[in-house]
């Protein structure tokens, strides 16, 4: 298994100053361009030190929101790419639905692939609910613009002489990619699926899937992932087509510890501050899609209802959502929760939560780096497994 460190590059002193939703609702008003400033950079130093910790590091990027103040995917690798020495690079994901125009983002990519030297995970999404009312797109279809922008972006890729496009949401006379990405014949690409129609949906292109704090529920994703995987390509996925995100953070310290999971809690309680319609327009996803959730809520280790708000620390960490504590212990947390699920090669560790500063991921991190990667890299697959990348 190897490890990704992802922060979500949040503007998080906004949050107590605005009592409504934190996405899409939340005026600029309330942010401080120095803070904002500082924060970014801060956010930057600790991707570098996750590299220097013998990581990879995960980027993702969202509007019109101040729990992620990243814009643009590529912006951040672009720096990335020039500053770190061994990570891999993911993106996870640019938000292709709500993009007017796919070849952007390809040669965005690209230049990422090639300043880096190879090293760029590339993953494409539909971006979320409330990000479709910035872009004054229509959920309705907006998955018809995905697969087309999609198809796009690879074309542009793989080709070797100019060509047009003339689609249904597209239209270009000449596309002519410079420079073609090291990575031949594109990057490796992600998708998120928490769901098991997404899951199978990346298992027919072989693509890697993600699942994201859904706990001991990416169970049921990953397992219909492996089905259509194995029913499409005649053998079982390796661990690494499949990857989870979990919060974490380490230390030795009691009082350190009980800060990491408070503002892990905060975390958690900023999800909660969003409209439900923001979260999921009419036409934003199939309907078979809403049905499990409407009627089924997650479930927890032992099989019962999971409430994420009343559920105690402990529950939490053995729950897959948060892991804390000393090093060897979050090693154990994630190893048990690994196998509770049927296998992962990918994990992707929300390391900066909420208001945690600096100093306490940084501690976190490097702790992390010396005590529980080593077990967690014994574990399945490994980074260089991640370049493996099969294409229908």
């Amino acid at each position: 298994m190897d490890v990704y460190f992802f922060c979500e590059q949040s503007h998080h002193p906004a949050w107590d100053k605005f009592d409504g939703m934190l996405r899409g609702d939340i005026p600029n008003k309330f942010g401080d361009p120095d803070v904002s400033s500082r924060l970014l950079n801060e956010y930057l130093d600790m991707y570098t030190l996750a590299d220097e910790c013998g990581m990879n590091v995960m980027v993702n990027e969202h509007h019109i929101a101040s729990s992620c103040m990243n814009v643009s995917i590529t912006l951040t690798l672009a720096v990335l790419a020039r500053v770190t020495k061994k990570a891999r690079l993911l993106g996870l994901g640019s938000i292709i639905t709500n993009r007017l125009d796919p070849i952007r983002v390809a040669e965005e990519y690209s230049v990422v692939d090639s300043i880096s030297g190879g090293r760029l995970d590339m993953g494409l999404v539909k971006g979320a609910g409330w990000e479709l009312y910035a872009s004054n797109s229509n959920p309705s279809g907006g998955m018809d613009r995905f697969w087309e922008a999609h198809d796009l972006i690879l074309e542009a890729m793989t080709r070797r002489e100019p060509f047009s496009w003339e689609g249904e949401h597209f239209d270009y006379r000449k596309v002519n990619l410079w420079p073609r990405p090291v990575q031949q014949d594109h990057p490796p690409v992600w998708f998120t699926g928490n769901s098991p129609g997404s899951a199978r949906l990346a298992a027919e292109k072989g693509y890697v899937n993600a699942a994201f704090l859904t706990g001991p529920g990416a169970k049921v994703p990953f397992d219909a992932y492996r089905e259509t995987y194995e029913a499409t390509f005649g053998k079982k996925p390796a661990d690494d087509r499949l990857a989870y995100l979990g919060m974490v953070s380490c230390s030795r310290d009691k009082a350190q510890t009980e800060r990491n999971i408070k503002a892990m809690r905060a975390y958690l309680a900023s999800v909660a501050r969003m409209r439900p319609a923001h979260m999921m327009p009419p036409g934003y996803a199939p309907p078979e899609a809403f049905v499990p959730m409407m009627q089924a809520p997650p479930k927890g280790a032992g099989g019962g209802p999971f409430n994420m708000g009343t559920a105690t620390d402990e529950e939490l960490a053995k729950a897959g959502i948060m892991f804390w504590g000393e090093p060897e212990r979050v090693a154990d947390q994630i190893s048990a929760f690994n196998e509770m699920v049927g296998g992962f090669g990918h994990f992707l560790l929300m390391g900066q939560n909420a208001h945690q500063p600096y100093e306490d991921v940084r501690d976190s991190l490097v702790l992390f780096g010396e005590h529980a990667l080593p077990e967690l890299e014994k574990i399945g697959g490994s980074s260089a497994s991640s370049k493996e990348s099969v294409t229908a």
